[in-house]
């Protein structure tokens, strides 16, 4: 029997009259897109700001206050003043502060005799994402402040000048929001295909799909169609709040990027349907749609955590993940504008993916109606 559109489209609306009824199905795919994003947006910040810095000042002389001015200035920290060392420490190991400053007595005099002038900071080591940022504050503000005490130009005699591109400013916001797309559509694709087939074998119904002159591929295609279009809204939601809350620059083509979500969008449609289709039960299929979806989409595909950095087996175990390729192609377009032949590769794994995963769910359906 040949593929009949007219079939799938009947699976379809079937399908959407279902999502219309449950009004799960519908906050699920429109409410929570604009929940993540807003969330994600706001909450996800890798500028460390506003670090509480306790201060032991055991100089009391002009010298030290201009170092302490200098880190009250910076805006990168919050000075709280404490009588003696031992105090400040008190406070880093309470948690009251994250830094401590140690400012021993004789600062001034040892800086201006020639001698070299020590102060000391303390970094709570066990906060291991603000260590990196807060210790590059320091290294920057300990320039700043020999130029302040000493009053003279302390700058080298060459002229280095650094500048950032794609993220002038480096707003974490402009690199979260891209892989928010990404997460979102991976979640929402396969978390509700995944329970659909799956539905219709706990209701008792799937007999009698089965008894209708429907080939497998139509019954694939119907069910996937509205969850294609809810996904697609949902990537329009999170675009428009992308670009007009939180001001993300979009720099590409959106063609290239309407495409690397239609070839995204598809795969995990697919994946869901698998873990329907060999699932069989509901609970079962929520439970694999968030344990293969969810976890890889956040941790593995580059979202948060650089693929770069972790260990051998799992940069190239990443290479089997379809988000790791649409992560590379959401923050291309936004940020740094690629056109398609510069995303060759990228766009070669996903529809690699993408085919692979659709012959397995077709291949599962086929074998379980047999």
């Amino acid at each position: 029997m040949n593929f009949v559109w007219s079939r799938a489209a009947a699976m379809a609306r079937k399908e959407w009259f279902h999502i219309r009824r449950d009004p799960f199905t519908m906050s699920l795919a429109l409410v929570m897109p604009l929940v993540m994003v807003v969330i994600y947006g706001v909450a996800i910040d890798f500028n460390v700001k506003n670090v509480k810095l306790a201060v032991s000042d055991s100089d009391q002389t002009q010298a030290s206050r201009r170092l302490i001015d200098t880190f009250s200035s910076s805006g990168y920290f919050r000075v709280r003043r404490d009588f003696s060392p031992g105090q400040a420490l008190d406070d880093l190991v309470a948690e009251r502060a994250r830094a401590a400053l140690i400012i021993p007595p004789q600062f001034e005099k040892n800086l201006w005799s020639g001698r070299t002038a020590e102060a000391q900071v303390l970094l709570d080591g066990a906060d291991n994402s603000t260590v990196v940022p807060v210790s590059q504050y320091v290294n920057t503000i300990q320039t700043l402040a020999s130029e302040r005490i000493a009053g003279a130009d302390m700058r080298p005699p060459y002229d280095l000048r650094t500048r950032f591109l794609f993220n002038p400013e480096l707003n974490s916001r402009w690199f979260i929001i891209p892989g928010v797309v990404v997460v979102i559509m991976a979640i929402l694709s396969i978390f509700l295909t995944a329970m659909t087939v799956a539905r219709e074998w706990e209701n008792g119904s799937m007999e009698l799909l089965l008894s209708t002159p429907v080939e497998p591929i139509e019954i694939i295609v119907g069910k996937a169609l509205p969850y294609a279009s809810l996904g697609a809204l949902a990537v329009v939601f999170v675009y428009i709040i992308a670009r007009a809350a939180f001001g993300v620059p979009f720099r590409g083509h959106l063609w290239v990027f309407g495409l690397g979500c239609l070839i995204f969008l598809l795969t995990y449609l697919a994946q869901g349907l698998f873990i329907s289709i060999a699932s069989k039960q509901q609970t079962l299929a929520m439970q694999l749609s968030m344990l293969t979806g969810m976890m890889p989409s956040v941790i593995l595909s580059g979202f948060v955590f650089p693929i770069a950095s972790m260990p051998k087996f799992f940069w190239y175990f990443t290479m089997l993940l379809p988000a790791r390729w649409f992560m590379v192609i959401s923050r291309h377009c936004f940020l740094e504008g690629s056109s398609f032949l510069e995303l060759a590769v990228p766009f070669a794994a996903l529809s690699l993916s993408c085919l692979a995963m659709t012959a397995l769910a077709a291949h599962k359906f086929k074998r379980t109606l047999e």
